[in-house]
């Protein structure tokens, strides 16, 4: 197994890419805390690991509260003794069709760059004192390029985490600890999605994917699962797209 003996978070786990790399992450041998704030949701994941035989656990977590993120580490200390692994997948879409939306600007900012600074802020001393730990965190391929059908406050906060994930890389690497990003294209529409949720857009999104078609969240699960495991031991700062060749073109 993969993951044998490591703990790991995954935020948003309670559905879309962080259900399928929690779950993933299981049958892989790792005992995975489920952090979301969709409780019901997450503990049915959780409750669904189980029944597989893998082991697992729900935290309720705001990811813009760093003492809901502190309190979720003491407290995978406290059940497991050890912190390996944090993929901090949580996040909102940005789909809004107000382009100018001042509260969208200061949501996406708080949601989607501030929580994975605070995941790794909160992570970051277990891993140093351990010498060892893999961090990934999901951007999007929105953090390379602007787009049409997104806030563009969406685009600011999904480069502002593919930009400090090597700033972090850089930064803590004689620490043991990798943090490489992961930057999912075109994938089901998520519970906030908007105009990306409508068929027509998502129509005119998809004919530009070289693949031809939207993405599966088990393909963006097991990329997480290579960057967490040690076959990853000498990848740290990269930005791995799983886009259907979008952004090859």
């Amino acid at each position: 197994m993969r993951l044998r003996d490591k703990i790991a978070i995954v935020t948003g786990g309670a559905s879309g890419m962080g259900a399928a790399t929690a779950q993933l992450f299981a049958s892989e041998g790792a005992k995975v805390v489920v952090a979301d704030l969709l409780e019901s949701e997450g503990v049915e994941v959780v409750s669904e690991i189980c029944a597989a035989g893998g082991a697992a656990r729900f935290q309720l977590l705001n990811v813009t509260s760093d003492v809901a993120w502190d309190s979720l580490v003491l407290e995978t200390i406290a059940a497991y003794g050890q912190l390996d692994i944090l993929v901090n997948n949580a996040g909102v879409s940005g789909s809004h069709p107000d382009r100018l939306n001042i509260d969208t600007w200061d949501e996406q900012m708080n949601i989607n760059a501030k929580g994975v600074f605070l995941g790794m802020r909160a992570v970051i001393p277990t891993m140093q004192k351990a010498g060892r730990g893999s961090i990934v965190n999901i951007s999007s391929i929105s953090g390379f390029v602007g787009q049409r059908f997104v806030h563009m406050g969406y685009n600011a906060a999904k480069g502002a985490v593919r930009l400090a994930t090597k700033a972090a890389a850089v930064q803590f690497a004689r620490d043991g600890i990798r943090v490489n990003s992961v930057h999912p294209g075109v994938m089901p529409a998520m519970r906030t999605s908007q105009l990306t949720a409508d068929p027509e857009v998502r129509k005119k999104m998809l004919s530009a994917i070289p693949a031809g078609r939207e993405g599966r969240v088990e393909e963006v699960a097991f990329t997480n699962l290579f960057l967490a495991s040690d076959e990853a031991s000498y990848i740290t700062g990269i930005e791995v797209p799983v886009d259907g060749g979008f952004l090859a073109m």
